[in-house]
């Protein structure tokens, strides 16, 4: 049983990119929130644990596996959202975080790499506001990197995309803004508290590292949706571009 009443709303929240973390947060926070949750990801069957937990308090998700760099998996996925009830806020969050030193990337990998990271954010962001144009209003997010402002050392092709990503999503919200639709950018400068990011900090730094980590020095993902959901509920007077997200402790 749901723990409080969700409101009501006949409204959707696309999240492509609904990955276990980050994407599903958002995902459960705005469901929590009283949207329809159209949540996409490569794999449908991974959507399934999401799905229930949502449904089991009370929220609505539709969850479909896609492809983000395909632009009719992009655009069919958008236009069910929005034929479900109108599409409010769509949520760009694909992963596309890896690292190869430069003598090991490929012409495969750099591409690919790009297409996870800009081009399915620009099919994202344009078919999102074919949708919201027509009734002048929502919020079109975008999931940054520490790698969208600075090119680290074996992260040639994230961070070329990443910072791409940046200047695109820079473009549609000079663009789309005049006409109601928000378009922000958040940068997430930090590691995020997964068993992916706990094993690398193990490898790098001993097996103490982690039993010695200060509290609240990962980002929990929760946090991190609260940030999108502060961002959806500004007032256009005073709209956020761009907001960077860090622990307390990190050193930037």
């Amino acid at each position: 049983m749901p723990d409080q009443k969700i409101p009501e709303r006949n409204a959707t929240c696309a999240i492509i990119g609904a990955g276990d973390f980050i994407g599903s947060a958002i995902a459960r926070k705005f469901a929590a929130e009283g949207y329809t949750v159209f949540a996409g990801r490569r794999t449908a069957d991974k959507l399934e644990k999401l799905k229930t937990e949502i449904e089991a308090a009370g929220g609505q998700c539709i969850a479909r596996g896609l492809d983000a760099r395909k632009e009719e998996d992009i655009t069919a996925f958008l236009q069910e959202a929005d034929a479900h009830a109108p599409l409010e806020v769509v949520i760009s969050n694909p992963g596309a975080n890896v690292y190869f030193p430069l003598l090991e990337t490929s012409e495969r990998v750099f591409f690919k790499v790009w297409e996870m990271a800009c081009k399915a954010g620009f099919l994202t962001g344009r078919e999102a506001a074919r949708l919201m144009l027509a009734r002048g209003k929502g919020s079109i997010f975008f999931t940054g990197a520490t790698a969208s402002l600075r090119g680290g050392m074996g992260y040639a092709a994230f961070a070329s995309a990443k910072g791409g990503l940046r200047l695109m999503a820079q473009a549609m919200a000079r663009e789309l803004g005049p006409q109601n639709i928000h378009v922000a950018h958040l940068i997430i400068d930090a590691g995020v508290d997964t068993n992916f990011v706990r094993e690398r900090i193990k490898s790098s730094r001993g097996e103490d590292a982690i039993s010695n980590l200060a509290p609240d020095t990962l980002m929990d993902p929760a946090s991190i949706a609260d940030a999108y959901w502060y961002l959806h509920q500004q007032k256009r007077d005073a709209w956020t571009f761009e907001m960077d997200l860090r622990p307390y402790k990190e050193t930037w």
